[in-house]
């Protein structure tokens, strides 16, 4: 809960200087600008599109692909060390909201990774998923338990060029060995 006030009262703090944020370019002198992994979400500052797929279950064992598009932007805070990935989503009944809060720590070099929707806007908030690039795809994972049974989760973050991204959540509930995913979005940059 604790952590919950925290990244609350951050987002809140944040929030009226974020749209101002253009990126770390223009905030930070390009001395000061951390390196290495730290420069691992440089490629999704911006203006985005974004194509999203999310897995459907059905109370009677079916289920199905839906289908619907958002927008996406994203800003640098912290010198580079903190961005925040603020999402639209056009779905059925009207437009929802969430944010990626994603922080890098250079002792690990490993980024962790939360996530506030805006149908739960007092959470809980779940535990970070924690990972990191490799060969230019990212890799974060978080464990948590739900309705009383151990559920793993993977992000996958690959297939980047200078104007598209695409990202899939995933879930297992035998610690890793099969995975369904979930989630894709698909991203085309806009500037």
């Amino acid at each position: 809960m604790a952590l919950l006030r925290s990244v609350t009262r951050m987002v809140l703090a944040l929030a009226p200087i974020v749209g101002g944020c253009k990126s770390v370019d223009t905030a930070v002198p390009s001395v000061d600008r951390p390196k290495g992994g730290a420069r691992d979400f440089d490629f999704e500052v911006g203006s985005w599109w974004v194509h999203h797929r999310t897995l459907k279950k059905h109370p009677d064992g079916g289920q199905e692909w839906v289908e619907f598009e958002g927008k996406s932007s994203n800003h640098q805070i912290m010198g580079g060390l903190t961005n925040i990935e603020d999402n639209e989503f056009f779905v059925d009944g009207g437009v929802r909201r969430g944010v990626a809060i994603r922080s890098y720590d250079p002792k690990t070099e490993q980024w962790a990774i939360w996530w506030l929707d805006s149908r739960y806007p007092l959470g809980p908030l779940e535990p970070p998923v924690v990972g990191r690039f490799e060969n230019g795809t990212g890799k974060f994972y978080s464990d948590d338990v739900v309705n009383g049974q151990k559920v793993r989760t993977r992000y996958v973050w690959g297939e980047i060029t200078p104007t598209t991204a695409r990202w899939e959540q995933a879930t297992s509930k035998d610690s890793g060995n099969t995975w369904e995913t979930n989630w894709i979005m698909q991203f085309e940059r806009v500037r």
